[in-house]
């Protein structure tokens, strides 16, 4: 009988998706080539995360040649995604209309085991990990592949979509300080960051802010008042802040509101505003405008940077799968293509750091960040 191989995507989408899918398939149809048709590879794919499995009818698709050629150049995925399957806390909808959360993994386990395959592969950002940490600890042959364009995973130097997301920011940036200049206005960009700001602190050094705001390092809106200040004379002048989405003031807190239904997290998003209504209120007077990218960030084609290390993740984890090294997790460390174990890879988050050079270089090179 052939090997089976099970892919799937889950979480918040982001470039570079596609580009791992189809490195996986093309490195198992080269192994291929070396093997005798009993003993060859065939990969699937699981819509929408794990939903394509518990869901009846299942959704599992056969990844052939002709679905993932030329798949590594788009954004999304062609296996969707969803951040509303969590096996191990699933949202139930209830005869009332309330959401109801139930661990269904062990119904999964069976069914993955029903269905024969002898791999998974679970591409996805820290949540998306823990789940397979735990279908791992429940007998599940699975392997992991980092993925968040916040850059937030501990065990991995770089996770792909980040580069791609800010380059997005950055082309934002650069099209708002040229109106910015024109107007003499103050420019607000919101970038993603629920919880790390690195997309945040890389647009502003290379779109060259003048303020950034991330959610490591609370800011004093005096201060910020201040620093705008110094960038007019006369009523002229200009300045352009970035801000990710998690940022909050000195015994502030977050801007959110309450997730959609089956969801277990809020939603971030309009700190822009908030900021310039802060500022407002502590007297600045330049005219202000607001722009939230949202999730422009997590489309369109991704960087060439991106699709490499995708790809090269994909075949990663496939030879993971062909070593049987189940219960890890595909990392670049060093400039090196490696793999960390699965609870590595779900102890914790990397946020950025005061002390980190990055942060010390932006602070060189003028920008605040309101501490």
């Amino acid at each position: 009988m052939t090997k089976k191989i099970l892919v799937l995507t889950g979480g918040g989408d982001c470039p570079g998706l596609n580009a791992v899918i189809r490195g996986i398939a093309k490195r198992a149809r080269k192994e291929n080539t070396t093997l005798p048709k009993e003993e060859q590879w065939e990969v699937y794919g699981s819509i929408e995360a794990f939903n394509g499995v518990l869901r009846e009818p299942q959704e599992i698709v056969k990844l052939t040649s002709k679905k993932t050629a030329g798949i590594h150049i788009k954004g999304g995925t062609i296996l969707k995604t969803t951040n509303k399957a969590n096996p191990i806390k699933y949202p139930v909808p209830q005869p009332d209309g309330s959401i109801k959360f139930e661990d269904r993994s062990a119904e999964l386990v069976k069914k993955l085991k029903d269905l024969h395959f002898d791999a998974i592969i679970n591409i996805g950002g820290d949540g998306s990990q823990k789940i397979s940490k735990a279908l791992f600890d429940q007998g599940i042959p699975i392997i992991g592949v980092p993925k968040t364009i916040d850059n937030d995973l501990a065990a991995t130097d770089v996770t792909f979509g980040f580069q791609t997301a800010v380059q997005i920011a950055t082309d934002s940036f650069d099209k708002l300080v040229t109106t910015a200049e024109s107007h003499h206005r103050c420019m607000i960009m919101e970038v993603m960051g629920r919880d790390a700001g690195w997309i945040a602190v890389h647009t502003a050094i290379a779109g060259g802010a003048e303020i950034c705001l991330i959610p490591e390092i609370p800011y004093d809106i005096k201060k910020l008042v201040k620093r705008i200040a110094l960038r007019y004379k006369n009523g002229r002048g200009f300045c352009n802040i970035v801000i990710a989405e998690g940022a909050k003031p000195k015994d502030g807190t977050v801007v959110s509101q309450k997730g959609e239904s089956g969801s277990e997290h809020v939603r971030l998003g309009g700190v822009a505003y908030q900021l310039a209504a802060q500022l407002k209120a502590a007297g600045c007077t330049a005219e202000i405008r607001e722009t939230v990218l949202g999730h422009t960030q997590r489309g369109g084609t991704p960087v060439a940077f991106d699709r490499v290390l995708a790809s090269l993740y994909g075949v990663k984890a496939f030879e993971l799968v062909l070593n049987k090294k189940f219960g890890h997790m595909v990392a670049l460390r060093n400039n090196q293509i490696t793999e960390v174990s699965l609870s590595e890879a779900t102890q914790g988050s990397r946020s950025v750091q005061k002390n980190d050079y990055i942060i010390q270089a932006a602070k060189g090179l003028g920008i605040t960040f309101g501490d």
